[in-house]
């Protein structure tokens, strides 16, 4: 007969066996191909010390179809509550080790219960995915149990962070999760999201493609937008999560986490008179002007390498917290596209959503002309970035820089769409469309008089200076109200500190509705 165990050694050898997940030999082959264990991510990813795991001892329920009796305990997914930069996070950290990282319905279970309790706590929750998505044996239940994920992402969206990081596989329905959340951190060439992978599309299509083609941090981060940020190893993206969340509230009730700001701190931006150049068809990197006027000059850049031609992120201000959306007049000019307006419209949501004052630099000479703009909806998509900045309520306040022509001056975040505090820099221009096309129409007898004399030349240039001395100035713009100072390139940073300083005590006014009809 074997001898029966004390019951302290029993729950020694059970957290034992959970803590080694599907086997020693498994995590070490995990280690060897450049990824952590469930527990050592998680270890990694907040402060030291401070993890509670909860469900260790769980265990799955299927024993069929070669299942056996491989009950391992705490199941596929590693859960509980801890700390970042002391703060409260709840975290659940996919075992790729066993089972493949497989979701059963106790492991849904587990990660259901830790989202609850981060609801409850009022604080963000973090997901570390790595699985090969549902476990067959248990069928339609292991299905349930990612509709129960869903729900509660769902339901937590704009109520507490979300943030999932993809540090393995990712297939199927397990997608929809990360796809749910507002943040998705990648890492290249051991991070995979598909919906079907290369073997059922190779079957069903005849493609032949690599899964990091199909589904690779790259192509997530540069062509569908599904990654918000790729980092070359672990380390990196658990650490960008931590510097992610300075940024971050801990829930939709709180504020953002500020730091402490001093008067002193008023440096001048002078530099930003030779960042942006006044001859509007010369470009410049828009993110130099953002550095130039946050306190320490960094940018914490979401959506990088997608829709490069409009830039989103995280700054601080005056000790605070900011969201910035701008365009980049360094790709594609600055036009507004179909990519870049989700991609703003998806950001302003966020930061409204938290509580996250917005600032807006504009430079942009309207939108992206072509037919496959047209035929693939850039007037829909691109009212969905008009409709975020109008039903923001957050304090905002809009710099123009240089360009702000037609519709697209509008769309980012003009006076009448809802912005506190609207400024222009000297030498912007403000107008229907820019000067060389405005001309064209506005004086075709002049023009066409001064080629038949052998005057163009002159008589062109005439008029495009008359045009933005008289016309597109921001000046004009001012008269009326619709810029509340022109401001010189030096008072851009002592400017924004002030005004989001102002604008602490801005209170929302309520709209009397379910919810509004953003034309998705």
């Amino acid at each position: 007969m074997s001898q029966l165990l004390s019951p302290t050694e029993e729950l020694f050898n059970r957290r034992q066996q959970s803590e080694h997940g599907g086997g020693l030999d498994r995590q070490q082959k995990q280690r060897e191909g450049g990824r952590g264990t469930a527990r050592e991510r998680v270890y990694a990813l907040l402060d030291a010390g401070s993890f509670e795991e909860m469900d260790a001892l769980v265990t799955h329920k299927c024993t069929d179809f070669g299942m056996g009796e491989s009950r391992i305990p705490g199941d596929s997914v590693v859960t509980g509550v801890g700390k970042i930069h002391g703060r409260t996070v709840c975290v659940f950290s996919q075992d790729f080790t066993v089972f493949g990282g497989s979701l059963s319905s106790v492991h849904a279970a587990k990660v259901c219960k830790v989202m609850d309790l981060a609801l409850k706590l009022g604080c963000p929750i973090i997901g570390l995915n790595d699985s090969g998505g549902a476990r067959i044996q248990e069928g339609v239940e292991s299905l349930g149990g990612y509709a129960d994920i869903f729900f509660r992402n769902t339901k937590a969206s704009g109520v507490i962070p979300q943030i999932s990081l993809i540090m393995g596989p990712c297939a199927g329905g397990a997608v929809y999760s990360p796809a749910i959340t507002d943040f998705v951190f990648m890492v290249e060439h051991s991070s995979f999201m598909f919906v079907t992978g290369p073997d059922v599309i190779k079957t069903v299509t005849h493609e032949e493609v690599s899964k990091d083609v199909l589904g690779g941090a790259e192509t997530h981060a540069s062509k569908s937008g599904v990654a918000h940020r790729v980092y070359s190893n672990e380390a990196e993206a658990l650490k960008g999560v931590r510097d992610l969340l300075q940024f971050l509230p801990d829930n939709h009730m709180d504020g953002c986490p500020n730091e402490s700001f001093e008067e002193k701190n008023y440096r001048a931006s002078a530099s930003l008179e030779s960042l942006v150049p006044e001859n509007p068809n010369k470009p410049y990197d828009m993110v130099k002007v953002i550095e130039n006027v946050s306190d320490d000059g960094s940018f914490f850049e979401i959506h990088g390498d997608h829709a490069r031609n409009i830039l989103v992120g995280f700054t601080r201000i005056g000790g605070m917290a900011i969201g910035v959306v701008a365009n980049q007049p360094s790709h594609l000019a600055g036009c507004l596209d179909i990519h870049a307006s989700l991609k703003g419209a998806r950001f302003v949501r966020f930061c409204d959503a938290f509580r996250i004052p917005l600032l807006t630099l504009v430079d942009v000479p309207g939108f992206l002309p072509g037919v496959s703009q047209e035929h693939q909806g850039i007037i829909r998509h691109g009212a969905k970035l008009l409709y975020a900045f109008a039903e923001a309520t957050v304090p905002r306040i809009t710099l123009i820089t240089r360009k702000a022509y037609g519709g697209a001056y509008v769309v980012m975040s003009c006076k009448q769409l809802g912005s506190d505090f609207n400024f222009a820099l000297p030498q912007a221009e403000i107008a229907v469309m820019g000067a060389e096309g405005a001309i064209q129409i506005l004086y075709r007898k002049e023009l066409a008089a001064a080629q038949a004399t052998g005057t163009l030349t002159d008589k062109r240039a005439e008029l495009l200076s008359y045009y933005r001395e008289k016309i597109a100035n921001p000046y004009k713009a001012a008269e009326r109200g619709d810029i509340d100072k022109v401001i010189l390139p030096s008072e851009v940073r002592k400017t924004l500190v002030t005004h989001f300083n102002l604008l602490k005590g801005k209170k929302e006014i309520p709209v009397n509705r379910k919810h509004g009809n953003i034309p998705l």
